[in-house]
């Protein structure tokens, strides 16, 4: 399936979840992904991580950080670390890394508004990064706060699932 969106639109795609291999990475790549998105790996793995960035360039990976309190979260969110997210950002983004997203997991599903703070805080402390919100949006008025924070893009689920977000307002 991955392959016909790749290979048939053109839509620049990322897919992750579970990318632990050489081979994981060669076979995304290969099937047409523009970016390879990874996240607990980045914590638990880190040279191996950094081995895929020699290989097929920085670039080509987007960090996943799940957060709690500013601290990350692995584990589908059940394992909150002792690492602090500015330095694990800035650790990567000295690596190369260009595109992020960042998951305030106590705002997700929650529909209680974006964490603002937060996603301002890595804007400012990472120059040049592409971040991608997520959490809590729950309207255009989230969306359009966080592009003129200078997010470069929001995931968004609940809030178009219920209907508080329609695909129409976001062309």
């Amino acid at each position: 399936m991955k392959e016909s969106i790749t290979r048939h639109t053109g839509l620049s795609v990322d897919f992750g979840g579970g990318v632990k291999t050489d081979e994981d990475v060669q076979r995304i790549l290969d099937a047409g992904a523009h970016w390879v998105t990874v996240g607990s790996i980045a914590v638990k793995d880190e040279n191996r991580l950094l081995s895929w960035f020699e290989q097929y360039g920085a670039e080509k990976f987007f960090l996943g950080a799940d957060v709690k309190q500013e601290k990350i979260a692995v584990g589908g969110w059940l394992e909150t670390t002792s690492i602090d997210l500015l330095p694990f950002l800035s650790k990567y983004q000295a690596h190369g890394v260009q595109y992020l997203f960042c998951t305030d997991v106590s705002k997700d599903g929650r529909m209680e508004g974006p964490s603002i703070a937060l996603y301002r805080k890595i804007i400012q402390n990472l120059p040049g990064v592409q971040l991608v919100a997520s959490g809590g949006v729950s309207s255009m008025a989230d969306v359009h706060a966080l592009q003129d924070l200078g997010c470069k893009g929001v995931i968004l689920g609940k809030a178009i699932y219920e209907g508080r977000v329609r695909l129409e307002e976001l062309v």
